[in-house]
């Protein structure tokens, strides 16, 4: 498995720790009796947060918000856990080797957020990071048109012209031509565009980098290659073809991306610990046989964090 997918597993598991806390409950004492079941047996507040506690908090947040239906699940377990145990499944395989599995993938969860509070991240570090990468916080504002095309030209059933892709990319490249003639885009945005989205507000669209990183390459490349003003050529893609207008460039402030910018810190840290880490193994391949074998052969899947919600 490839050091950064591990470090993504991992990251999402200390994510745990930053996430929202559970709704506030009735302030009681552990031993205060919540429900009674079976022949006489009472479940008290303590246990039952004993047991929610060990959740993921976007989890423990579900379970708060219906506790009938969360006490009626956890004593349900609670009982098919105490049959487990009594028909001795934990001896058994698979069962044992799962369990040793989740308690290896719980330990070591454990110890990276452990680690990871040990690496102070200061404000001045923070600071010095965004003005050393500057352009990945850069964000543009285009405007758009959109002209599409159907495989099945003609009127439509809404009673709307649906043009060929000839159609459409004739009608795009005059409309750039008028463009960079000086007309008005905003108004060729409402005469023309089949966006709705941006043609709402006047073909306006606003993106980061990170977030342009998933737009089609061809999109990403013109958008983010406008100076305000500039008019694209058409671009085609598979629904049609797209003229952009660049309208400003800028760079989100420090204090949008302060948070982005500590977990950037924090997971180069950790990168950086975990290769040391790694590294401290020394381990040495004793058998040839396995570890030529083609991956396409091995049976046995990557590891996966476990999960707890």
């Amino acid at each position: 498995m490839k050091l950064s997918v591990f470090l993504s597993m991992i990251f999402a598991a200390a994510a745990w720790a930053q996430a929202p806390a559970a709704p506030a409950v009735p302030s009681m004492a552990p031993d205060t009796v919540i429900a009674e079941y079976g022949e006489g047996k009472k479940l008290t507040w303590g246990e039952l947060q004993s047991f929610v506690s060990g959740l993921a908090p976007q989890a423990q947040n579900n379970a708060m918000r219906d506790r009938k239906r969360l006490v009626e699940q956890y004593l349900l377990m609670k009982k098919l856990n105490e049959m487990a145990e009594t028909d001795k499944l934990e001896e058994k395989s698979p069962y044992k080797d799962m369990l040793k599995s989740y308690r290896m993938t719980i330990l070591m969860n454990a110890e990276v957020q452990k680690v990871a509070q040990e690496f102070p991240v200061r404000t001045e570090e923070q600071q010095a990071y965004y003005d050393q990468h500057k352009t990945q916080y850069e964000q543009v504002t285009v405007k758009l048109i959109h002209i599409s095309f159907s495989s099945s030209p003609g009127t439509g059933s809404d009673g709307k012209k649906r043009l060929s892709e000839d159609e459409a990319k004739a009608k795009a490249g005059e409309l750039v031509k008028q463009a960079k003639a000086g007309a008005d885009f905003v108004k060729l945005v409402n005469e023309n565009s089949d966006d709705a989205q941006t043609k709402a507000k006047s073909g306006d669209l606003t993106m980061s980098r990170a977030e342009g990183a998933n737009l089609p390459e061809s999109i990403r490349t013109v958008i983010f290659g406008l100076k305000p003003g500039d008019v694209s050529e058409p671009v085609r893609q598979p629904n049609g073809y797209y003229i952009f207008r660049g309208e400003s460039v800028s760079a989100k402030p420090f204090t949008e991306v302060r948070d982005q910018i500590f977990t950037d810190i924090q997971r180069t840290k950790m990168t950086a610990w975990m290769e040391n880490a790694t590294k401290g193994l020394n381990i040495k391949q004793q058998n040839e046989q396995f570890f030529s074998a083609p991956a396409a052969q091995s049976a046995a899947p990557a590891p996966q964090a476990a999960h707890t919600n």
